[in-house]
This record gives C-alpha cells, sequence and structure tokens, in this order.
C-alpha cells in the first residue's frame, strides 16, 4: 500500500519512520515534510490544506491511505473532502471528520461537549463580543489565577493564564475587542484554573472501540524548571511514575469511555487519534483540552515504545475493527529534548547549517526532525522548533541524559535547548 503522510513536523517525522518499519507499507510520500522524512519517503511540496493539490497527489502515487498529521486540515474537512470526492472514496483516511474535529477547532463546543457528557473538567463560562460587559462582571468574580481561551486554532497561543483580574479584563478585552487572535478569539472561554500536574493520554479509535496508548508529559516552557514563555513543546517522557493502572483506570472510565460514547450519541464520525491533555488533580483527572490529533513532542516519545505494526493499527481504525485488538508497549522509558532556535518562541532565524546530524552511534536514540529543510549547504534549519532528539533508557533520568548525550554532538548557530526535561522525576 502507498501511503501519503499529511505534515511537516517532528510528530511527522515520528510516524513516518515507524510507518516505514510496516510490510505493509510500500512507498511513502510525505506532505509538504521536512529533512528528516525526506529519508523516509518521498517529499511533496504541497500545503497541508491544498486539498485539491493532495487529491492530484493521490492519483498520481496511487494512494491508498492518508494519515492527517497536524490539526489544521482536519478542522478544515479533509476528511469530509476526500469522502465525498468521486473516484477517492475508497482511499483510507486516518482523521476525525470537521464535525467531530470541533473538538479541538472550537474550545466552547469540547466544552459543552465534555459537560453534556459528564466528563470531568474545569467550571468555565463563554462570551462574545455582544456578552463582553458580562464578561468583565463575569472575570471580577472568578478567584485567581483566571484561565482565557480564545475558542479557536490559535497556533498553541490562544490560552492565558491571568494572574489578577485587571491582567484578565485587559486581555479579554484584546482579545473580544481588539482581535488579538483574530477570528480564533471571536468567542472566548473563561475557566477556573486546574492545579496539580498535566499529562498527555492519547487512544487510537473507531468511533465504538479504542486503543489506549503510552502515556506522556510534555514541557511547554522555554526556561528549565518551567519557567519563561509557552512553546510548542519544549520536550517530553513517557512512561511516567504517578500513572499506575489505578489512575489510568480512573482515566478509562470518567474520561475515555465517556467521550468514546458522546461521539456514538452526537454521531460524529471519528476514526483516528484522540488527544487528551489533562490535569492530575490530588489523583483525579480532569480534561484540560482535546486535540483530535497527536501532539508534538509527546509523539516522538509514545510511537518509539508502541511495539504494534503502525499500519496494521490505522487499518483496523478506518475500517472499524479495534475491538480486541491490544497494544503491545516496550517497558523502557523514552525521552525527547528538543533543539530550537535561538529566540523562540519569539523571533529567530532560518536557515542555519545543522552540523553534528552524521552522528554514528544512534542505538537506542533516534533523531526526529522538526523545523528543517534541504539546501545547498545542505540541512538547515527552517523553523523555531528544529530537532527532537529521542533515546530508550531504563528511567527517565538515564533517557533524557542519553537525549543530552546525543544533543551535544549537534550545533547550529544560537542553538538552544532544556536540559531539565522531566526535572521533577529526576531532581534535575
Amino acid at each position: 500500500m502507498n501511503i501519503l503522510l499529511i505534515g511537516s513536523g517532528g510528530r511527522e517525522h515520528a510516524l513516518a519512520w515507524k510507518l516505514t518499519k510496516s510490510p505493509l507499507c510500500n512507498k511513502l510520500f510525505i506532505a509538504p515534510g521536512n529533512a528528516g522524512t525526506a529519508f523516509c519517503g518521498t517529499n511533496l511540496p504541497i500545503a497541508v490544506t491544498d486539498f485539491d493539490a493532495l487529491a492530484t497527489a493521490c492519483t498520481n502515487n496511487e494512494i491508498g491511505m492518508i494519515i492527517v498529521g497536524p490539526e489544521e486540515p482536519l478542522v478544515k474537512g479533509i476528511c469530509d473532502y476526500f469522502k465525498g470526492k468521486k473516484g477517492y472514496e475508497n482511499i483510507k483516511v486516518i482523521g476525525p471528520s470537521k464535525a467531530a474535529s470541533q473538538l479541538e477547532g472550537s474550545k466552547a463546543f469540547a466544552k459543552a461537549f465534555m459537560k453534556k457528557h459528564g466528563v470531568p473538567t474545569a467550571a468555565y463560562a463563554q462570551f462574545d463580543a455582544a456578552s463582553y460587559l458580562e464578561g468583565v462582571e463575569y472575570i471580577k468574580q472568578q478567584p485567581l489565577p483566571i484561565v482565557l481561551k480564545a475558542d479557536g486554532l490559535a497556533a498553541g497561543k490562544g490560552v492565558l493564564i491571568c494572574q489578577t483580574h485587571i491582567e484578565a479584563i485587559a486581555e479579554f478585552d484584546l482579545m473580544l475587542n481588539q482581535s488579538k487572535f483574530g477570528d480564533a478569539g471571536k468567542k472566548v472561554v473563561i475557566e477556573e484554573f486546574l492545579t496539580g500536574i498535566e499529562l498527555s493520554i492519547f487512544v487510537l479509535t473507531d468511533g465504538k472501540n479504542y486503543v489506549l496508548l503510552p502515556e506522556a508529559k510534555d514541557y511547554k516552557r522555554v526556561g528549565q524548571a518551567d519557567t519563561g514563555l509557552n512553546t510548542g513543546g519544549m520536550g517530553a517522557v513517557s512512561p511516567l511514575p504517578f500513572a499506575d493502572a489505578a489512575f489510568l483506570q480512573k482515566v478509562k472510565e470518567k474520561i475515555i469511555e465517556p467521550t468514546i460514547s458522546g461521539l456514538q450519541i452526537d454521531n460524529l464520525d471519528y476514526r483516528g487519534f484522540i488527544f487528551f491533555g489533562l490535569m492530575n488533580d490530588e489523583g483525579e483527572p480532569k480534561v484540560i483540552e482535546y486535540n483530535c490529533r497527536l501532539g508534538d513532542p509527546e509523539t516522538e516519545v509514545v510511537i518509539p515504545r508502541i511495539k504494534n505494526d503502525l499500519v496494521e493499527l490505522l487499518l483496523a481504525t478506518v475500517d472499524k475493527k479495534l475491538q480486541g485488538i491490544s497494544i503491545q508497549t516496550d517497558e523502557r522509558t523514552v525521552a525527547t529534548v528538543v533543539a530550537v532556535s535561538g529566540g523562540y518562541p519569539g523571533d529567530y532565524e532560518k536557515g542555519k547549517p545543522i552540523k553534528g546530524l552524521e552522528e554514528k552511534d544512534l542505538q537506542g536514540k533516534m533523531i526526529f526532525h522538526s523545523g528543517t529543510k534541504i539546501s545547498e549547504a545542505g540541512i538547515v534549519t527552517n523553523g523555531g522548533r528544529v530537532l527532537a532528539v529521542t533515546a530508550y533508557g531504563n528511567n527517565i533520568t538515564d533517557a533524557v541524559n542519553q537525549s543530552n548525550n546525543l544533543l551535544s554532538f549537534i550545533n547550529f548557530e544560537k542553538m538552544y535547548h532544556r536540559p531539565d526535561i522531566g526535572y521533577e522525576f529526576t531532581g534535575m
């Protein structure tokens, strides 16, 4: 089977790496891909939302399966596009429908879904420009800190944690009346601030049945010990010491199963990955957010721990045959440390040559490309997050040390990384 993987980040390189290990994968195409995915298959210079060009590529390359990595094409209806396009109905598309993708595409939709189906989450209210004054009064009555979320997709920047009522009202005004996040902020969800430790849970579902994938924790803050600005993710680890069988059973019963049941009740066509961003609040899991795809950089630690043939899993997903399938998990710990461009998550420069990628001793280690491209100067930086350096280990400390060690051989101008990924579990 020829497969088309859509996306260009570290998540896609990790997926490409895994897909090529399957004997069911004949040829792999990645649109648009990066310098790393070019070693796994053929990159196609097509934007992830150019559905017509992607359809032409499917015809030209006899594609039998499409795997959608990022959220934007899902929210814009790529699955509906191919299922409704004459001549393309038989292509197996991994991802939720446009309606089901609103679990990520609209914070208000997701919160209403959770409330309807009894999924534990933070208390909330939603407002738009017409109810702005009501929102201001609501903010004044809330305990601190206060969480403000732009309703739509805002490239990971639409969530604000405000420490004072004055700050919250000012940001609320910027979002609704001054278009701080554009159309994504036309509606604002105001939430209770949850305390505890965050984690990421992933399932693969055919809309009725599901399999639980390895859990992970990612690190969003740019500075050590979780300080500084939020980023797309500076690293991740899997598994987590506190995510024992008892805790995961609570996650299944209180969160995953009501969510899958809710998809059926609401007649939402969902065949793909669901990401549950959770807070462990004194042993009780609560949902912070849904994503309708795998996370990044969590994918770079979750996928290496899955022993199953990924193409087999995806075929069972789209054919609604996941019942009875079990996930075989590598018991080793996996960590990934992300190398980013200087200045990230603010302004940064691209086109910096990357040295050290030819390091030969990669046994038990992987270098997943995020923001890279091939140029006349060789492989150069092409984004804020550049590389996700991943390693297996006997525990979190060992895995992180292995990743940091490999990263010490790699360099590009103004490269930065957090050496303390997993710090709360390692004492770093």
